[in-house]
């Protein structure tokens, strides 16, 4: 018997001791939802993987355990548990059932972001809620604009993101914002630069090279009155809209120009008269800063079949308060077919954020300008230490995360 004794303890000291993991839950006991994606980004820099883990507990994140990833976590107050293998196993099986809207996404490579901004020393932007919340949430980007597009620096990188940009180049529709009129000078030099004749050119121009990115299996991702603009653009593609400015309104009669397969997300629009503020009857939503106190509504999608819309709707709510921008919302009637709806407010029959495919890539359009905006104008930047869970800005960084994950080909 005392031989035997000796065996077990000697069977025991040999049974491997599998490592821990950290999950990184992203549901209501989250300190800081916006900050947790850093920590997903920091993990890619560091070439570790990590899983999504889509529909379970608010989409959260699951790695291997390290001391250096905890200490992250610490550091920079998110949330976080240390799980044993065994309730690994558990998490993964209950994931893997065919009875729960639940799947797996492994993150492998950090994207290389950039941002289309006229962001500089001249041109202060401190609004912009993706340049906001990518430094917020500690995750490196570059500020790129014209001159870069036009040189072919969206070769180097796999995100984009474009905010409130008028794509159609017509000076006098943005000039009673803010840096406006900053910015119509820099576009003024920066065409004739380039030897464009007019900054409509320059625009359509960096827009088809925009276009040509995604379609090469780029990632882009546009707010505000980008998203109209840049659909404008492709469609008036050769057509002028300085000329406007000589011609009057008589163009805006005649629709003519607009070729609608060379959009992304909208068909069958109209321009707005030239003096109008807003560019077209895309936009359906109210301008300027005003909240509405209502909400719109992320669908919800077949995790195991429809991946990708699963993957960009990942949050800890269903409900998404209402904000507003240049380009509020979109008007539902004039979506294309093909394009996904993946948050609209049925009550108002508008759709406020919507994702497709153009070649090997893919885009993603949110309307609206700042997910926790105030109202006011002139009231400086939102200070994220305050919203450190919005569900808003969490579907930015859904997308800044997109081009890690290796999906599999939808099957609807």
């Amino acid at each position: 018997m005392k031989k035997f004794g000796v065996l077990i303890v000697w069977f025991i000291g040999i049974i491997p001791c599998w490592p821990n993991s950290l999950l990184i839950p992203m549901d209501g006991v989250q300190k800081n939802h916006l900050k947790a994606y850093g920590i997903a980004y920091y993990m890619l820099k560091l070439n570790n993987s990590i899983d999504w883990l889509l529909n379970y507990r608010g989409g959260s994140f699951l790695a291997d355990y390290s001391s250096q990833l905890e200490q992250e976590c610490i550091l920079r107050g998110v949330s976080y548990e240390v799980i044993s293998p065994a309730k690994v196993n558990s998490i993964l099986n209950e994931i893997s059932s065919p009875a729960v809207n639940m799947n797996v996404v492994r993150l492998e490579k950090a994207p290389r972001i950039a941002v289309y901004s006229p962001k500089s020393e001249f041109v202060p932007d401190e609004t912009d809620a993706v340049i906001l919340v990518l430094q917020y949430a500690e995750i490196p980007f570059d500020i790129i604009y014209d001159e870069e597009i036009h040189n072919d620096a969206l070769a180097r990188y796999d995100w984009l993101h474009l905010h409130h940009e008028d794509f159609t180049g017509q000076p006098n529709k943005m000039r009673w914002r803010e840096s406006a009129v900053m910015e119509l000078k820099l576009n003024e030099l920066t065409a004739a630069k380039l030897g464009y004749s007019s900054i409509s050119q320059l625009k359509m121009t960096i827009a088809r090279k925009i276009k040509a990115f995604s379609a090469g299996g780029g990632y882009l991702f546009a707010m505000c009155s980008a998203a109209e603009t840049l659909d404008i653009a492709l469609a008036a593609e050769g057509f002028d809209f300085s000329n406007l400015l000589l011609s009057g309104d008589a163009e805006y009669s005649n629709q003519e120009f607009l070729d609608y397969s060379k959009s992304l997300a909208f068909e069958n629009f109209s321009l707005e008269s030239l003096h109008e503020r807003r560019f077209s009857d895309i936009n359906i939503g109210r301008m300027g800063w005003g909240v509405s106190g209502d909400f719109f509504t992320l669908f919800t999608f077949s995790a195991k079949w429809d991946l990708i819309p699963s993957l960009l709707t990942q949050n800890h709510e269903n409900l998404i308060k209402e904000f507003s921008g240049l380009t509020t919302s979109f008007n539902s009637s004039l979506v294309k077919p093909e394009a996904v709806i993946l948050g609209e407010n049925r009550k108002e029959n508008n759709v406020r954020y919507l994702y497709g495919e153009v070649g090997r890539g893919h885009w993603t359009y949110y309307s609206g300008h700042d997910p926790e905006g105030s109202p006011g104008r002139g009231r400086g930047p939102t200070d994220l230490n305050l919203h450190p869970n919005s569900p808003g800005y969490r579907l930015i960084l859904n997308n800044v995360l997109f081009p890690s994950a290796q999906r599999k080909k939808q099957k609807t």
